[in-house]
């Protein structure tokens, strides 16, 4: 075999070691724009069914577009915090600086309420604790987004260079459940635990939502999957708002997503 040929194959070793998942059948579902429609919103949403190795998208386009994560940043962010010591467990309280921001937010708090409530300067304080070179490190390693740490250590996810887009989110997600990513099973069974939001008898629901602030706009998330008989879904709403004047909108995240879950048949409403 030529050298050339050697090349391109270790490369195709190497990219499915490091992803170990196959390109898969998309489903396109133009007619799911009625339920952004219903709350004057735009975006894109995609899923994955584990089971039978297809991908569904409203609008597709947008899925390969990168934004700034915001909140569902903080998946990523507890895995590094757990994984570099700088929060013993989901019981880790930090003490609040005083600083009042939102009632829920103003106490002392731990891991697993931070990341319920989306206490943003737990998860900022958590970071300036790992410091910029180890962020940068663990977020390459992850192959989370872009990678971009600019913009400050406790602010680089928020309104820095972070950005990730709804395809990546997914990506993430399924390594992230399939234990693929180069953190310990430790730290990820801690992360799965917290991230759970909804427990029924017919599925369980591990996720997170996002909103970010644009100048022309807001952004808002919903990513997770759903644990289903012996399937997983894995699903990425990625919501934007036509304006600056309908933050109220902020529910419509996950309303949106469930409506379309719903369509779906996963999850009942």
């Amino acid at each position: 075999m030529k050298p050339k040929h050697l090349t391109i194959l270790a490369l195709s070793i190497l990219a499915l070691s490091l992803f170990g998942y196959k390109a898969s059948k998309p489903i396109i579902r133009n007619d799911f724009k009625k339920y952004f429609d219903l709350y004057d919103a735009d975006g894109s949403f995609v899923l994955y069914d584990q089971k039978n190795n297809e991908y569904t998208f409203y609008n597709r386009e947008q899925s390969t577009q990168a934004f700034t994560p915001a909140s569902t940043f903080k998946i990523c962010n507890s895995l590094i915090g757990l994984e570099t010591g700088v929060i013993k467990n989901e019981n880790y309280v930090l003490p609040w600086d005083s600083i009042k921001r939102r009632f829920i937010w103003d106490t002392d708090t731990d891991l697993k309420t931070a990341y319920k409530n989306s206490t943003v300067w737990y998860y900022q304080e958590l970071a300036r604790r790992v410091e910029g070179q180890q962020m940068k490190y663990w977020l390459d390693k992850a192959h989370y987004g872009n990678a971009d740490t600019s913009g400050g250590i406790d602010k680089f996810w928020l309104s820095g260079g972070l950005r990730i887009s709804p395809q990546q989110q997914i990506d993430f997600l399924r390594r992230l459940h399939d234990n693929k990513l180069p953190f310990s099973q430790r730290s990820v069974d801690i992360v799965k635990k917290i991230m759970i939001q909804y427990d029924t008898l017919d599925y369980v629901i591990r996720a997170k939502t996002g909103w970010g602030d644009e100048p022309e706009r807001f952004i808002g998330w919903y990513v997770g999957y759903v644990e289903k008989g012996d399937n997983v879904y894995y699903f990425s709403t990625c919501m934007q708002t036509r304006g600056k004047d309908d933050r109220y909108i902020a529910a419509a995240r996950k309303a949106i997503t469930f409506d379309i879950l719903d369509d779906l048949g996963i999850v009942m409403k």
